[in-house]
Formats: structure tokens, sequence, C-alpha cells
């Protein structure tokens, strides 16, 4: 074997074994992940980060695009290569000369076997440090206690009323264009940083180096996945689906930017989206805050009690319900006239993808997972004297 082939085999088996290590440890310890997430990932996180935040496009979007066109050129060319080695024999017997096709898709079959198993151990080593561990470490506790707390329906009716009440009164805050549209003016994803920087000194992982969340330019395409906003583990980005409704993008933003500080469960990211908004001194993301967890709530407490209880309870307002749009009608209609395949298609796709990388990854609840933010909540609201707000709105 030349010295080039065994550097070969011996990078790509290193990348794998690597990985295989990485993983084991964590998924049997979350000490050890933990120790990573704390220790590791914040140096990762610092220099791709930095280096992936200096174009102002989305890098994880580019490879997205560029892997979908590599696998479907694959999946064409061994088509293309076995009608080549089939009809080949054939084909001289009648007198074609496939001997010069035949040698270039020889060569291209050669790269193609060279190429593949390197990507797939660089995408499994990049996947296991940016994403896998994370999955394993301890879980996000709002305050110290040696036993989990048990809440009953009056609690969480008492914080699905005062989330209401809040939304109801911000929504009047906000400011609003002649058709009924929130107006933003500053710079949205600066101040997402700033919330989460806030938070730095309960929460240390939060702390440090943070990557300007981007736009992506298929958000249409998001929007068919009811998708609000993606980590891209492999090029450590936090991105948004700029077609859905404004109110949308800062709770987004900060959950987000949550995944690239090491918390990879949706339930905490949705937290720390939560925290970090409504500790805010802006408005609008004060408001994004509350409307990003309106419905995790108001669901949990609709489906608990009847009807009758229900409607006697706050009503939201015509006001919240507007802005608490996934995407406005207009927006919806060029969606669905430019879509390529059926958005009934697209969200099956997707859900299914999500659920099943969560459950694979240890998450067993899969894609319900987005609604533990509730417990947390319901954690933060009753045993956090320093910054829960009571019924009435007013500061324990």
């Amino acid at each position: 074997m030349s010295k080039g082939k065994r550097a070969y085999f011996t990078t790509i088996a290193s990348l794998i074994l690597f990985s295989v290590f990485l993983n084991l440890a964590a998924w049997r310890s979350a000490a050890f992940s933990d120790f990573y997430v704390t220790n590791v990932f914040p140096v990762i996180t610092g220099f791709y980060g930095r280096l992936t935040s200096l174009f102002g496009f989305s890098i994880g979007e580019v490879m997205l695009v560029i892997l979908v066109a590599f696998i479907a050129f694959v999946v064409i060319f061994i088509m293309l290569h076995t009608f080549v080695l089939i009809y080949e024999k054939g084909a001289r017997n009648l007198g074609f000369d496939f001997f010069k096709l035949k040698r270039v898709f020889d060569f291209i079959s050669g790269k193609l076997y060279r190429i593949t198993p390197f990507l797939m151990a660089v995408v499994c080593a990049v996947m296991s440090l940016n994403c896998f561990v994370l999955y394993h470490t301890s879980k996000l506790r709002v305050y110290d206690a040696p036993m989990e707390r048990r809440y009953d329906l009056q609690q969480l009716a008492d914080l699905r009323d005062f989330v209401v009440m809040q939304c109801n009164d911000l929504s009047k805050k906000v400011p609003h264009d002649e058709y009924g549209n929130v107006i933003y003016e500053g710079n949205m994803e600066e101040t997402a940083i700033r919330a989460m920087q806030n938070l730095s000194l309960e929460y240390p992982r939060l702390g440090g180096y943070y990557v300007t969340p981007k736009p992506l330019h298929y958000s249409d395409f998001m929007c068919q996945q009811y998708m609000q906003g993606y980590y891209f583990p492999f090029s450590m980005e936090a991105n948004y689906n700029t077609s859905m409704s404004i109110m949308n993008k800062p709770f987004t933003m900060c959950h987000e930017l949550a995944h690239t500080h090491g918390y990879i469960y949706e339930d905490e990211a949705n937290f720390f989206g939560f925290l970090a908004c409504i500790r805010s001194d802006d408005v609008v993301f004060r408001y994004s805050g509350y409307l990003g967890v309106l419905n995790y709530i108001n669901n949990d407490f609709y489906r608990a009690v009847s009807k009758e209880e229900y409607e006697s309870h706050v009503k939201i307002s015509a006001r919240v319900k507007y802005d608490n749009q996934f995407v406005t009608q207009e927006a919806w209609k060029r969606v669905e006239k430019h879509a390529v395949i059926k958005t009934e298609t697209v969200k099956k796709a997707a859900d299914t993808f999500i659920d099943t990388n969560l459950k694979v990854n240890g998450v067993l609840t899969g894609k319900v997972s987005y609604t533990h933010v509730v417990a947390l909540i319901l954690d933060y609201y009753y045993n956090e004297p320093e910054y829960a707000l009571n019924i009435s709105g007013d500061r324990l």
C-alpha cells in the first residue's frame, strides 16, 4: 500500500474511531458531556463561529444545497454507470465504441469512492462535536431542589392567565403600521445577542462569543416545514425564517443562539428564548418572548379543562391572535404559489426527520419535547422570586 493510500485510510479510520469514542463517552457519562459542553464546546463556537460569521449568508444552507446536489449527482451517476457496464458488451458487438465513455465513468467512480467515505467520516466527527454529545448533558434546572416539584391545575391556570394578560397588554404597546403589522426599526440580531448575554451571570454557558443570527434564503421552504429557525451544527450558525411573521423572529433568534452555546434540548432553548426576550428592555422582544410560549401553555391548559372552564378565563385578544400567526395569509399565498412540492408532503417529511433525529439522540418524546418548556416556565414562575412575576404583573 502506498503512503498516500495509507494516510487516506488512517485519516478515515481515525475520524471514525474518534467519533465512536466521543459518542460512547457521552452516552455513558453525563459528567463527561457536561465537562465537554462547558470547556471544549465554547472553544469550537469561538473559533468556528467566528470563521463562518465572516460571511453574510448562511454557510449551512449552502452546504445543504451542495449536499442535495451531490446526492442527486451520485444517484444519477450510479444509474448511468450501471447502464454503461450492462450494455458495453452488447454495444461492442453492434459496433459502438463505449471504451472512451467507460473510461470517463471509471475515473469519476474512482474519485467518488475516495471522496464519499472521507466526507462521511468528516460529517460524523463534526456532528459529534457540535451536536450529538450535547444531547447527553445534564438537564437544565431552573432552581435548586433535591426533588422535582409538581404543579396543580390551578397553578397552570394562573400561569396561563398571566401570560395571556402580558400578551394582551404588550400588544397595545408595540408599534404597528397602517395594516396592523408590528414595526421594528432597530437591529434585531444585535438586540437578540445582547438579550442572551444578559443571562450569562446566572447561566455562565451563555457567556462568551456569539454568532450573528442569519436569515435563510429559502425561507419559503422553511414555512412549508413550519420551522421558524435552524441551528446548523456543521457551520455553527443560528438561522431564522424571514418569511414568518415578525413577532416570531426575536424569540427564534434567541432560541437558536441558545443552541450555539450548547443548550441543544428544544425545551431548554425555548426557555432561554423566552427568558432572554422578557428580560429585554425592548418592548417588541418582551412581547415576542411571551408570544413564543403562549401556544405551549395555552394548549396544555385547554387540554386539561372543559370548554366551559377554558372560556371563563382571560381571553386572548384579537390583536394577539393576529400577531401570533406563524405566517400571514399573504405570505402563505406566495409560499403556495411558488411551492415545488406540496406543503403537506414537506411538513410530514420534516416532522418525521426532526422526530427521528431527536429520538435517535436519546430524546424519547421526540418532537413533543418542544412543549416541555411549560414545566421549565412553571419552575421559573413559582420558584424564582427575584425574577418571577405574579398574576398582577408586579415583581415579587
